[in-house]
């Protein structure tokens, strides 16, 4: 019996479609999938390349580097005809991370207003490659995406560092730029890193091989469900009711007499408000008086930031809710619910774990029009349900798989699919996820970029990343940090050649991990781009970076590079965040003053100096070195020359 051949459409990755930006001035690489044997010819740009696919049905083919241009179409001609429309050439950058390179324009619209209105850029593409992860196999193509130009519509998708980055490298060279961004919030390095890339690293690489064991993995996957499911519906008869909504009234009714319920000062968290320990879901209500100027017109109610979970009631109509901490809350009042007089607003938080309640220095307040009404300040609470302890083995422990957080759960996914799409260089903005082992960190960095320009085979591609922002409380005595240490790790992957360094030390937020100065970030990103990949040598495209240090009698001297003009102390005054130790390490204060583009660090306390560092915290808030560009200095710790 003759065996029955099926014939299959040709077929293009989900990268090469309408829309999209092709890296000028290299060659390009073309590929896709068709019936084993079958003839493909590609035509672009006045040239005609056929090859014939192999016996697994994949073809490949090669176009020569072209100039920048567009739009072209491109046909692909197998049994069947695909046609490509709106094809540009430019400049490509591949842009990864975790959520401060997914963070996108919607969550920074406040802040960015002209930048959003102004966005008219139909030559900046953008295609966002949603999440899908995997460990045990590689995947031929992407999960999904499409490319999107920028307009102030559209705009509001684009990763907000990564608009402007491109709006910025755009302006400069006037050449088409594509953005492809495969970002996923809170993954950790080793998960975009192929197993090649983490041969230098036994421990990940055994836990690879253990997720490929069937039968050590089937079990755990099957656990997970189970709990999964246990834990979001635990029996009915077993599961303690919020007295919020199982009483006869609701406690957002606008008809409910609230009787028992105590003063909260909001913003702030209510461990630090008499409620000690809660995870639970905690109700908050506020009466205001609204002027009649305020009524009959659209609203927004603006409530910062809420851990964990909420829902919004004005005058006991449902007006919005966000399941998770990290998103602003914004929420639009429809005209006509605001009326003149006494108006409710009520909350209802759930917390599963930490310190529930309102981040502090954050917008708290009712607009419409240009009114507003500031809602910060004395509230009313009262608990509604308290949480039981989670039992062992229903929480999420070592045993719960999460794909995208294993070690090339993302590579395989998300960056293996894509490494014959020839791009300019890479954009990395991670590091949150690994804080936890940061001295491993400094070694996996460098892994990824030698990893990744070894799966591109482009060379030394430039790769340009952003080192960790300020974050968390402000701590006025020299202090240990894994901040601190990651960014250091950071700073010394500056020693694999073709790469740069973001310094964003003074664009973070203490009470938010993530900032929203993106377009500082995206700006300096770009500076780094021009001087990287663009070849412009009078780019100052750096602060000051640590270069060397000698002990002279009692002080330390030390030299920097990317100094520019000169060596400035940020708004004047004396020079913040500078620590000196002996060999005890025990770090103090230092006096430090600018000296010849040189500085000169010394403490009367500590007569022989063994260790210097600068802004070497979570949050090194005041820290004020700077160059005469405008750019902060990186933190560093670093043993002088004797």
């Amino acid at each position: 019996m003759l065996p029955i051949l099926v014939q299959a459409n040709v077929k293009l990755p989900v990268l090469l479609s309408d829309g999209m930006v092709l890296q000028r001035d290299t060659k390009l690489i073309i590929w896709g999938w068709a019936s084993p044997g079958e003839k493909v010819q590609v035509k672009f740009n006045k040239k005609t390349v056929s090859t014939v696919t192999d016996s697994d049905g994949n073809w490949k083919i090669s176009l020569p580097p072209m100039k920048a241009g567009g739009p072209y179409s491109m046909k692909v001609k197998g049994n069947n005809t695909i046609t490509v429309n709106d094809i540009l050439l430019g400049d490509v950058w591949f842009c990864s991370g975790q959520s401060n390179m997914v963070l996108n324009m919607e969550r920074v619209k406040e802040k960015y207003p002209e930048d959003i209105a102004g966005a008219n850029f139909p030559e900046i593409r953008n295609f966002f490659i949603p999440t899908a992860s995997d460990v045990i196999s590689i995947h031929k193509d992407l999960p999904g995406g499409k490319w999107i130009s920028a307009s102030p519509e559209n705009v509001l998708g684009f990763g907000a560092a990564t608009f402007f980055f491109a709006r910025s490298i755009f302006k400069e060279y006037k050449v088409p730029i594509g953005i492809i961004n495969s970002s996923v919030g809170g993954t950790p390095i080793e998960s975009w890193t192929s197993e090649e890339g983490l041969i230098e690293f036994p421990e990940l690489k055994s836990r690879v091989e253990k997720l490929r064991d069937t039968a050590y993995l089937n079990p755990i996957l099957r656990s997970t469900r189970r709990r999964s499911v246990a834990g979001q519906n635990p029996p009915a008869n077993s599961r303690p009711m919020d007295k919020g909504i199982s009483g006869p009234i609701p406690w957002y009714d606008i008809n409910y007499v609230a009787e028992g319920w105590h003063k909260y000062w909001l913003p702030g968290y209510w461990d630090d408000q008499g409620v000690r320990g809660l995870n639970g879901i905690v109700w908050f209500r506020k009466e205001i008086s609204v002027p009649e100027s305020m009524t009959g017109k659209p609203a927004k109610l603006l409530l910062g930031r809420i851990v964990d979970a909420d829902n919004v009631y004005v005058n006991g109509v449902s007006s919005g809710s966000i399941a998770y901490q990290y998103p602003p809350r914004r929420y639009y009042l429809p005209a006509g619910l605001l009326k003149p007089g006494k108006n409710i607003i009520v909350i209802r938080v759930t917390n599963n774990t930490g310190k529930g309640g309102f981040v502090p220095d954050k917008p708290y307040c009712l607009v419409a029009g240009r009114d507003s009404i500031d809602l910060r300040g004395e509230w009313l609470y009262k608990v509604g349900q308290v949480f039981r302890p989670v039992t062992p083995g229903l929480g999420t422990g070592s045993s719960v798989i999460s794909m995208q957080n294993e070690p090339t759960g993302l590579y395989n996914t998300m960056v293996a699919p894509l490494i014959n799409y020839r791009i300019k260089g890479i954009l990395w903005y991670q590091g949150e996820a690994n804080t936890s082992k940061p001295q491993q960190y400094q070694q996996l960095l460098p892994a990824l970029i030698s990893d990744w320009r070894n799966k591109w085979q482009q060379g030394t591609l430039p790769f340009l990343f952003v080192q960790l922002p300020n974050f968390m409380e402000v701590q006025y005595l020299p202090s240990e940090s894994q901040w601190a240490e990651l960014r250091f790790g950071q700073l010394k992957s500056l020693t694999v050649p073709n790469t740069a360094m973001a310094v964003t030390i003074d664009a973070g937020e203490w009470n938010d991990i993530h900032p929203l100065e993106k377009k500082v970030v995206g700006e300096r990103l770009a500076l780094a781009a021009r001087k990287l990949a663009y070849g412009n040598e009078k780019i100052i495209c750096s602060g000051p970076v640590y270069k060397s240090s000698v002990k002279e009698a009692d002080s330390i001297k030390i030299e920097f590079d990317h100094i520019g003009r000169g060596l400035l102390v940020k708004g004047g005054g004396d020079l913040y965040y500078f620590a000196i130790a002996g060999a005890d390490k025990k770090f103090i204060w230092a006096e430090a003053r600018i000296q010849n583009n040189h500085v000169v660090v010394w403490s009367n306390e500590v007569k022989n100096p063994v260790y210097v560092r600068y802004a070497w915290a979570d949050n090194p808030e005041g820290a004020n070195l700077y160059n005469l560009e405008g750019l902060p200095a990186s933190p560093f710790e670093a043993i002088p020359d004797k």
